[in-house]
C-alpha cells in the first residue's frame, strides 16, 4: 500500500467539513435576506442563537465535526510517522469518514435522531478500531525493537 493513501479519506473529511461550512452561510445568509436582523437579534449570544434557530443544524453539525474528528487528524500523522497506515486503516479510516458524511446528512437533512446515534456510534467504533489497533502495532513494534536491541548487546 502507498504510504499516503491515508490521506486521501482525510482530504475527503475536509471536504465534508467545507462542505457543511458553506452549507452553513449558505442557509444563515438565506435566513437573514430573508428575515432582517436588528440590533436586538445579535444584542446577547441567547439572541442571536434565537434568531438563528431556524436555520441552525448546519451549525450543530460543522460543531460535531470538530469533536470526534479531533482524534481522527490526531491519529493519521501518528500513523504516518510510524508507517503504521496499513491496509486495515485506512479501511477503518474510510468507514470513519464515510459514516460521519452519513451522520451530518441524517444531522441536517433526515433529522432521526435514532439514526443519526446508530451512525454516531458506529463511526465512533470505527475510530476507537483505529486508536486501538495503532496501540497493538506500536506496542509489538516497541517489543520487536527492544528484543532486537537486546541480541545486538548480547553479541557484542
Amino acid at each position: 500500500m502507498m504510504p499516503f493513501a491515508i490521506l486521501w479519506p482525510t482530504f475527503a473529511l475536509v471536504a465534508l467539513i467545507v462542505l457543511i461550512w458553506f452549507w452553513l452561510l449558505f442557509e444563515r445568509g438565506r435566513h437573514i435576506k430573508a428575515n432582517p436582523p436588528t440590533a436586538e437579534s445579535f444584542a446577547t449570544s441567547e439572541a442571536a442563537l434565537r434568531y438563528f434557530e431556524p436555520v441552525e443544524m448546519p451549525a450543530n453539525n460543522f460543531r460535531n465535526l470538530f469533536e470526534m474528528p479531533v482524534l481522527y487528524f490526531a491519529i493519521v500523522p501518528l500513523l504516518m510517522i510510524t508507517h503504521q497506515a496499513n491496509h486495515v486503516q485506512v479501511i477503518l479510516a474510510w468507514a470513519y469518514v464515510i459514516l460521519r458524511a452519513v451522520h451530518s446528512f441524517i444531522h441536517i437533512v433526515v433529522r432521526k435522531v435514532p439514526l443519526r446515534a446508530l451512525v454516531y456510534w458506529l463511526s465512533s467504533a470505527a475510530l476507537m478500531a483505529m486508536w486501538i489497533g495503532f496501540a497493538v502495532d506500536i506496542a509489538s513494534a516497541s517489543a520487536r525493537y527492544q528484543h532486537a536491541t537486546t541480541m545486538i548487546e548480547i553479541t557484542r
